[in-house]
């Protein structure tokens, strides 16, 4: 068994012990084991307007560092390629742009907006060659709500992984949501990413670190849901405050939603309001630090209702009460928790998921 298997009985489980969040070999496995298998939010679907787009990438700095690109061939088809020149290991699209095709500006090897190999100069009499090693290497790429996916090696499908999540909000205007960049920024937390989510997967903390969105939420109805791979929290409005408009015949019909609080593991969270989507990515950068992505993308006329939501002040409460446990879990006293059976499921939920893939 795993040093980080989880207990599936939440009320004998015990929480991953402070060697994940604070060992620097842990992180590095962490790096194939969980995030080299995952799906992760890359871009809006904007960044290829048109046929013959381009878009390089990095996956993950100081991470994963993979070098990629996002291209619309002629005939409009998205893929995402391998941007490393399999002949010496050049990058190949430096910036953003259009092209027939991808040229290598390093000894002229050129490749298909499909990533196959096309010609490469002064290679004649090479024996064996070319063959499907010379291409470029296609990674699986989903486009939902507007926005680009990517995984390396995909742990599962991503249609199959969010199915939970387009079912339940299949009433929502999705095709009309659009990038809003004031409220679209980045925050640093010092911190492990995994705390993040901690503090993300419940609302037991809200009443005693988010005054503001205690009083918005009927905290005694927060729910909660869990899947294969993604899970639910429901926030339920106090009278007054701004609530979904939910038709008949959905799950959540009649009841005062407030938000839909969805996770997917490990590190993507997608917040559904009654104005539109707040999309959270964690990208972790090291064993005590994180980038938070915050995109925001509201349903067509309705972008000037999200500060009602009060996200960037919650925004700032969760990163200074993560910053505190940071410090907390190095201490010599400090080796493990246990879970609240109501409050913490998705938690433990997580940590199962931490537990299962790391083992």
């Amino acid at each position: 068994m795993s040093s980080f298997s989880i207990n599936p009985n939440i009320r004998q489980a015990y929480t991953l012990p402070t060697a994940f969040y604070t060992s620097r070999d842990v992180f590095e496995r962490a790096k194939e084991q969980v995030f080299a298998r995952s799906w992760h939010w890359v871009a809006e679907a904007g960044a290829l307007p048109g046929n013959g787009s381009l878009y390089p990438f990095t996956l993950l700095p100081g991470v994963l560092d993979e070098p990629l690109v996002l291209v619309r061939d002629a005939e409009g088809q998205t893929r995402c390629l391998s941007n490393v020149c399999t002949h010496r290991g050049k990058v190949i699209v430096e910036k953003a742009g259009t092209a027939r095709q991808l040229t290598c500006g390093y000894h002229g090897r050129c490749f298909g907006l499909d990533g196959a190999f096309k010609r490469m100069p002064e290679f004649e009499g090479v024996e064996r060659f070319p063959t499907t090693a010379d291409n470029l290497a296609q990674l699986p790429l989903q486009e939902w709500l507007g926005l680009f996916f990517i995984s390396m090696e995909p742990f599962a499908d991503f249609g199959d992984i969010t199915r939970p999540m387009r079912e339940r909000i299949a009433w929502m205007p999705l095709d009309t949501l659009e990038f809003v960049a004031e409220g679209s920024v980045d925050y640093q937390a010092k911190a492990h990413w995994a705390l993040y989510c901690d503090n993300y997967l419940e609302g037991f903390h809200v009443p005693f670190v988010h005054p503001g969105l205690n009083a918005a939420l009927d905290f005694g109805n927060y729910d909660y849901e869990l899947f294969p791979y993604c899970n639910l929290q429901l926030g339920i409005a106090k009278a007054g405050e701004p609530c979904f408009d939910i038709p008949p015949g959905y799950a959540d019909y009649g009841r005062r939603v407030y938000a839909y609080y969805f996770w997917l593991f490990p590190n993507l969270m997608f917040n559904f309001y009654p104005w539109g989507l707040s999309l959270n990515v964690v990208e972790p950068q090291g064993p005590d630090s994180t980038r938070v992505r915050f995109r925001t993308y509201a349903f067509r006329g309705r972008a000037q209702e999200r500060i009602l939501n009060r996200i960037g002040q919650t925004e700032l409460e969760d990163e200074a009460v993560v910053e505190s446990v940071q410090l907390g879990v190095r201490s010599r006293f400090y080796r493990q928790g246990r879970f609240s059976p109501t409050m913490e499921k998705c938690v433990h939920h997580f940590h199962a998921l931490v537990g299962k893939f790391m083992g």
